[in-house]
């Protein structure tokens, strides 16, 4: 190598870092400080260097790349999410098998059998909806990738298990069905129900708790009011790392149009009258199906059982967690309601939970009432298929 090309090489690279540099301390506009960052214990330096880590032109460039290639040419994503058919996303929870599956079942379903005898003990109607997963409801949308052979009678699976242990559980996947040639009842890029798939298994919830007589009161009405209709990122995408460089290989965003609903306050007088009572009827326990308000699932749940409704869902831990945290909660305690409504994705239950923040003596007393019936029954079932 001559020295014309040497010095040619040497600028060329060090006008690609200038380049590189300036482009990636442009990101740093977008960084916000906050009150609890200081410079003297560190937060802030950690913070700055979070942020030009995530902002960094060249990582972002081989993120983008390497994902673009991964889409285009294997028709593959991150894990977490299954790509389908007509850009349909599905989350890989669906469709993984799991170590282990039959003793997290007995573990969890023994839980499960632990929290209706503690609802019974306090005369408390336990009403599980088990949410059947968007690829049983869309699998006509599926692609080359289909579930592992443990989802393939989960939900069937699930039923039959409540029915033995005398919970009461609501077919919601026919209703779900039937709902499809009127609308979206799951949402294509996100692992959410849509807020007609909501209200159709709140109404169907409802239709249950009306027949069994679980409520007394008086009834309350409802308004559902619909807004404006936008475009909705879902989650799933996520896990197609595409933005900014190859966004328009993303999949279409969905429509999602925002319900909200309101007590009927005026056409009752004294609106104040209306929650007078200071033990709410009903309690919905459950995730981010019940949590998230773009859904609507509370409100529409409120309009279809014409009764108030506590929220105690919550978001990114499962449908076990949030129940035994209520079940320890003054609400519980203090003001119990008539009904529980516990919403629960069936995919959940041969799924592993992290029980570490509750007393190991009280999660075993749960299990161990009814952990001999949860084990015959769970074998028995597998018997029968």
């Amino acid at each position: 190598m001559n020295r014309t090309l040497r010095i040619t090489y040497s600028l060329s690279f060090l006008g690609l870092l200038v380049g590189l540099g300036a482009w990636s301390v442009g990101g740093l506009d977008s960084f916000n400080r906050t009150g609890q960052m200081t410079l003297l214990d560190g937060k802030l330096a950690k913070a700055a260097e979070t942020h030009y880590d995530e902002q960094f032109p060249i990582k972002r460039l081989g993120t983008n790349l390497w994902a673009a290639l991964d889409f285009k040419l294997f028709n593959e994503g991150r894990p977490g999410v299954v790509l389908g058919r007509d850009q349909w996303l599905f989350s890989d929870e669906e469709f993984n098998p799991t170590a282990n599956a039959d003793q997290l079942m007995q573990d969890n379903l023994a839980l499960i059998r632990g929290v209706r005898d503690t609802l019974q003990r306090q005369n408390i109607e336990l009403v599980l909806a088990i949410v059947p997963a968007k690829a049983r409801v869309y699998a006509e949308y599926l692609g080359k990738e289909t579930p592992a052979s443990l989802h393939g009678e989960l939900f069937n699976q699930f039923h039959a298990q409540a029915r033995q242990a005398n919970v009461f559980a609501p077919d919601l996947l026919a209703p779900l069905e039937q709902a499809k040639a009127r609308g979206q009842v799951f949402l294509r890029t996100d692992t959410h129900w849509t807020p007609m798939g909501a209200e159709v298994v709140a109404q169907s919830i409802a239709e249950g708790v009306k027949r069994q007589q679980l409520l007394d009161g008086q009834p309350q009405a409802y308004i559902t009011e619909a807004g404006k209709t936008a475009p909705y990122k879902g989650d799933l995408t996520n896990f197609l790392p595409l933005d900014p460089l190859f966004s328009n290989l993303l999949p279409t965003p969905d429509n999602l149009q925002q319900r909200t609903t309101r007590p009927a306050q005026a056409e009752g007088g004294d609106g104040d009258a209306l929650f007078a009572d200071s033990a709410i009827p009903v309690a919905l326990v459950g995730t981010s199906y019940s949590a998230n308000p773009h859904w609507n699932f509370l409100g529409a749940l409120q309009q279809a059982l014409h009764s108030d409704v506590a929220n105690y869902a919550e978001d990114g831990h499962g449908p076990l967690l949030p129940m035994l945290k209520y079940l320890q909660s003054d609400a519980f305690k203090n003001t119990p309601p008539q009904v529980v409504v516990w919403e629960f994705p069936e995919r959940y239950l041969p799924m592993k939970n992290d029980l570490s923040s509750f007393d190991p003596q009280w999660i075993a007393q749960l299990k161990n009432t009814r952990k001999s019936e949860a084990n015959l029954a769970l074998s028995s079932n597998r018997t029968d298929h």
